[in-house]
């Protein structure tokens, strides 16, 4: 109770400071994570030290139970050197922090990769990195207007998402591309390479000034003999769309995943509008509803699994939240209330029905 009131007080009094409109003191603030710079230095042109730290506090009720928890939700630290001006080598540890003083605080490294920038047309990529693809999965967790990313995401995307492997991408025009392919191992280190690979392709376009779309398409081959990280399904479709004019937008995302042995073929489609009030001030609400197409095979979402953790047949969430960003997406406020609905529990052959308020804090640097 502590911590919630902790997290609520915290967010409030940060967005309601007067000295808040201030930028230059975040400026100064985030100015120690570079703590060397130099363009004109022969092999090291800066150093900069990177990381998020994340609280939640939630509460959420449903006809099988209640959950509610503050927690710490993510903390990463690492460092990011610039070499040889066309380098950068970038590791960063995840670290959990509701575990603290314990050997399972350590949850393993998320990027350690050496990448190759020689222009904006390609960079290259080796070692371990983010998978992205999806609406939501594409989106950083430092990065997303809701607190928790979708049930498309959650379902269609490999939450895992981090792997090893080699990735080229980068934008020329209107076009922007990914190719990589990675590992499926869910080691926290590596991967050992044992649990087969898979290949993610991704080619958007932007359309006209606020308008862009994207498709990705992932082909998954998983060795089940090893420590698979990647979700039961072998083609994953997505397109993705970015509407924004003034102070509106409107993200979708509509995905198909074709599933693998007893999981069964996803289907997910995501409707996300928003507007900004201020430069501070923003509203979103969130639609998502994620179906199988054979029997119970869908997750509910983070929290709402805590009360209900077996499989849906298919899966509804509405979102409401209204986010306060002080210093963009480094220092911002979240809060949102949902209701989820479910069909068919292969727990108990039952619908779910509940509803769930989240605030959280998150700065990253």
């Amino acid at each position: 109770m502590m911590k919630t009131i902790a997290i609520l007080g915290l967010g409030f009094t940060l967005c309601f400071d007067v000295f808040a409109n201030d930028a230059s003191v975040y400026d100064r603030l985030w100015s120690h994570a570079m703590p060397y710079e130099n363009g004109d230095a022969t092999v090291v042109q800066r150093f900069a030290v990177v990381g998020r730290l994340q609280a939640d506090a939630v509460y959420f009720d449903s006809s099988s139970g209640h959950h509610k928890d503050a927690v710490w939700r993510r903390f990463r630290i690492g460092g990011k050197p610039t070499v040889f001006r066309d380098y950068i080598a970038h590791v960063e540890a995840d670290i959990d922090l509701n575990e603290w003083g314990s050997n399972a605080s350590y949850k393993g490294l998320t990027d350690a990769y050496i990448g190759w920038l020689p222009s904006k047309a390609f960079n290259l990529k080796v070692g371990k990195q983010s998978a992205p693809f999806t609406l939501d999965g594409a989106t950083s967790s430092t990065k997303l207007i809701t607190l928790e990313r979708s049930i498309v995401a959650e379902n269609l995307w490999f939450t895992t998402e981090y792997f090893t492997g080699i990735a080229g991408l980068g934008s020329k025009d209107k076009w922007a591309y990914r190719l990589g392919v990675y590992s499926s191992s869910g080691d926290k280190e590596f991967g050992q390479f044992d649990a087969g690979a898979f290949g993610l392709a991704s080619l958007g376009r932007k359309i006209r000034e606020g308008v862009s779309v994207r498709v990705d398409y992932v082909y998954n081959n998983p060795d089940y003999s090893g420590d698979v990280g990647t979700a039961d399904l072998e083609h994953v479709l997505c397109l993705v769309a970015k509407v924004e004019a003034g102070r509106a937008g409107l993200w979708t995302d509509f995905s198909f995943g074709d599933g693998i042995a007893t999981q069964s073929g996803l289907w997910g489609l995501q409707l996300m509008p928003f507007y900004n009030f201020t430069d501070r001030w923003q509203a979103v609400f969130r639609y998502a509803v994620a179906s199988s197409l054979d029997g119970p095979g869908v997750h509910m979402g983070r929290y709402p699994r805590k009360n209900e953790p077996g499989l849906a047949e298919e899966a509804h969430d509405f979102y409401l939240g209204v986010n306060c960003y002080l210093y963009g997406h480094k220092l911002k406020w979240q809060n949102g209330v949902e209701y989820n609905h479910a069909l068919n529990m292969a727990s108990t052959g039952d619908d779910y029905h509940g509803w769930g308020i989240s605030s959280g804090l998150r700065i990253s640097w």
